[in-house]
């Protein structure tokens, strides 16, 4: 018996709940060339074959063509589901833009506390945030952090903080230095405060770390993760030469991210 296969690739696992479809084909009436199609981590192969139906061979090259963008579709659909548009960086000049824009298309940097283990030495931790929902973003960073953690501990001892987000990780500086002062680089400093769970802030927080970072939410509840805010004192930015741009932070507050949500 001839059948015609799919070949779902090892990569495509659950929840998305691939399957193999398999379809017989009787009588053979027609063979199509192998055709390949080759990404950066998966194939689709579809094999020398016979054509299932009794149909000209145009009509069944029309159906091949049409079950193979189809299938195209469906996966560029499901890979950018959840993801923002990268925007152009705003220009130099708009210096609360580009520190608004940084903000939203960032989704992790380094926030620094005075440490009360290393006494009174700064702490720099990688950790990731949010300012708001995709698209929507309002400028404060807000963390989901434990106080297992030592920033966490940190901040429970003394609130001043600052966060600090390059451009870099967005793949918009091409390839020049991070260091380089047209690679943006912005530093958030004021006092990092806990925001309780049940208050509406919370829920916002909540909604946007874990509409950001999905996997906040399965993460173990016994370490007793809570929601923390800085709220914003002092900005550094520099996005061009000519030393850092003086931006208030109601001026930072205040401007437009124009960030495009595909949710």
């Amino acid at each position: 018996m001839q059948y015609l296969a799919v070949a779902i690739p090892h990569c495509w696992r659950n929840p998305h709940g691939w399957q193999q479809l398999r379809g017989d084909l009787n009588p053979p009436s027609y063979t199509y060339p192998f055709i390949e199609l080759n990404g950066a981590s998966w194939s689709i192969q579809i094999q020398k074959l016979p054509f299932p139906f009794h149909l000209p061979i145009i009509m069944s090259r029309f159906l091949c063509c049409f079950l193979l963008l189809l299938l195209l579709l469906l996966l560029s659909s499901a890979a950018a589901a959840g993801r923002l548009l990268r925007l152009a960086k705003p220009d130099p000049s708009a210096a609360a833009a580009t520190a608004r824009w940084l903000s939203s298309q960032n989704s992790w940097g380094v926030l620094s506390t005075i440490s009360s283990d290393l006494e009174g030495s700064p702490f720099g931790n990688v950790v990731s945030y949010s300012d708001g929902l995709p698209g929507h973003g309002r400028g404060v960073p807000y963390f989901y952090l434990t106080a297992l953690d030592p920033t966490a501990r940190d901040a429970l001892h003394d609130e001043r903080s600052s966060f600090t987000l390059s451009e870099f990780p967005l793949g918009t500086c091409g390839h020049i230095d991070p260091e380089n002062p047209t690679c943006s680089k912005l530093t958030l400093s004021g006092k990092l405060k806990m925001v309780e769970f049940n208050t509406t802030e919370g829920e916002f927080a909540k909604k946007a770390l874990f509409t950001k970072h999905p996997e906040m939410e399965g993460w173990p509840e016994n370490h007793k993760f809570r929601i923390f805010k800085l709220n914003i004192e002092h900005i550094f930015l520099i996005d061009w030469f000519g030393g850092p741009k003086p931006i208030s932070p109601s001026e930072y507050l205040e401007s437009a991210t124009n960030c495009v949500s595909i949710f």
